[in-house]
């Protein structure tokens, strides 16, 4: 019996769709202005084990993921490139779609763009005025009326009157309460716009994903899901517009995923530890990156670090050796035992258990441990364990390649980046035989930012990850 977190109602509930045998999932997807990070990479790749998951077990799924492709960041990022919106859009689209792939992320069954539907935009809009949640601000906008819908924090759990003492020093120039939210935006000159009855204008962030729902799954949907930064007030206006629009419950389940830091901080382009997944796919194996993104519960904070990238491929490693010398290619393998009987339940409990992948990983080590001590005793059951450890892992999207294959790769890498770390370690060694501080500084620095530790003794320097 799967149990799902629903950020709703701050609990685990039992999962019970709307028709017994489908699930619709809606996930927010990528704003379309630069490349992909890697908190954008652990989102998608644990919706991607969901889906998985969901279609494993029985379920036929449609997953809808959006991609929203206009917006105040698009807009301003094509001024700064002097490049077409659409052409922009285009571009990070494709290089998303090659991060993707590379980590191994499924595609979705659909993946709307805002700008596909601006008619479903303009109806939606139009039901929320006539049914008296939105108003025509002193600017044109179109803006919902906070103050109307009473229940409006429900999502967040946070305190209505809370939230506009919070914002009353909020000069009110254009709309009536400091937290009311636009639905339509009026164009300034040169801006992107389509015509409506409240003049050339482009949706609002939220109202966005309610018509992208709308359109391609319908008034009610199963699951919900995106980072957790998007609970407020993302999700929290989303909620209230289908809501004030429609007049009844859009969504069961609300699924968020925890947010990636990096060496304890949040990700940030001004504090320079802003990762993309383009420049972490050019140093580490892939698969070490999706299983390191999966490495924490998916509604913790998941932190980022050399070390913890290091842990990973260290884990992927050992797994792949476990796999060395079995053999699952022979079709009279009896997969159906008394041990795999036991994985087999531990590995749904832990599923159930409201996506539980950490708990997975320990039974997939296990597993290894289990086949390793097997392989010169009882080949036939090391074998049979390593297809079932294999087909558990393939929902999880990992441990699908040849050992040795991943094995030479793997550690391939990490002989270069090794190479790496030791050339400048005694380059630092000879700026300090030479009382050069100033190069050795620089060198530790430089280190420092490979995520490596630098131990002066008076005899040498040695190094460890952070």
């Amino acid at each position: 019996m799967l149990k799902i977190y629903n950020t709703l109602s701050n609990k685990k509930e039992i999962f019970k769709p709307i028709c017994s045998d489908r699930v619709n999932m809606y996930v927010c997807g990528v704003t379309v202005y630069d490349l992909c990070h890697i908190g954008h990479g652990r989102t998608f790749v644990i919706f991607d084990v969901i889906a998985r998951y969901l279609r494993h077990i029985g379920y036929k799924l449609n997953y809808v993921r959006n991609i929203t492709d206009i917006d105040d960041k698009i807009i301003r990022r094509a001024k700064e490139k002097n490049q077409n919106i659409k052409e922009l859009t285009n571009l990070i689209i494709k290089s998303m779609h090659k991060d993707f792939s590379s980590i191994n992320i499924l595609s979705p069954n659909s993946e709307p763009r805002a700008t596909q539907c601006i008619s479903e935009i303009i109806e939606i809009i139009k039901k929320i005025i006539k049914n008296g949640y939105a108003y025509i601000a002193n600017n044109g906008d179109v803006m919902f009326d906070v103050k109307k819908y009473r229940n409006y924090g429900m999502l967040s759990h946070q305190n209505l009157k809370k939230l506009y003492i919070s914002n009353r020093n909020e000069t009110l120039e254009v709309k009536r309460n400091a937290i009311d939210f636009v639905l339509w935006k009026i164009s300034k000159t040169h801006e992107p716009y389509w015509i409506s009855p409240w003049g050339n204008g482009r949706p609002g962030w939220h109202i966005e994903c309610s018509a992208m729902n709308y359109k391609n799954i319908g008034l009610h949907l199963d699951i919900h899901g995106g980072g957790s930064d998007l609970i407020f007030p993302h999700h929290e206006n989303e909620l209230a517009q289908s809501i004030c629009a429609n007049k009844k419950t859009i969504v069961n389940y609300w699924i968020h995923s925890g947010m990636v830091m990096v060496n304890n901080k949040k990700m940030s382009k001004s504090v320079g530890n802003f990762l993309t997944l383009r420049n972490l796919l050019k140093n580490y194996d892939s698969e070490t990156i999706r299983y390191f993104l999966m490495s924490s519960h998916y509604r913790s904070q998941l932190n980022y670090s050399l070390k913890n990238l290091y842990q990973s491929r260290l884990a992927l490693n050992s797994l792949y050796n476990a796999l060395r010398d079995t053999d699952i290619s022979n079709n009279t393998i009896k997969e159906d035992n008394d041990t795999n009987k036991i994985f087999e339940n531990r590995f749904y409990s832990a599923m159930n258990d409201d996506f539980n992948i950490p708990k997975v990983y320990s039974i997939i080590f296990d597993m290894a441990h289990e086949i390793n001590k097997l392989k010169n005793k009882n080949i036939g059951l090391a074998n049979s364990i390593a297809l079932k450890l294999r087909k558990i892992a393939d929902i999880l999207g990992i441990l699908q390649k040849d050992p040795d294959d991943f094995l030479q790769k793997n550690n391939k890498i990490h002989s270069n980046k090794k190479a790496e770390i030791d050339s400048l370690i005694e380059i630092r060694n000879q700026a300090r035989d030479s009382k050069n501080w100033t190069r050795a500084d620089i060198i530790r620095n430089k280190l420092k930012e490979l995520g490596v530790i630098i131990e002066d003794h008076s005899y040498k320097s040695t190094w460890r990850y952070k």
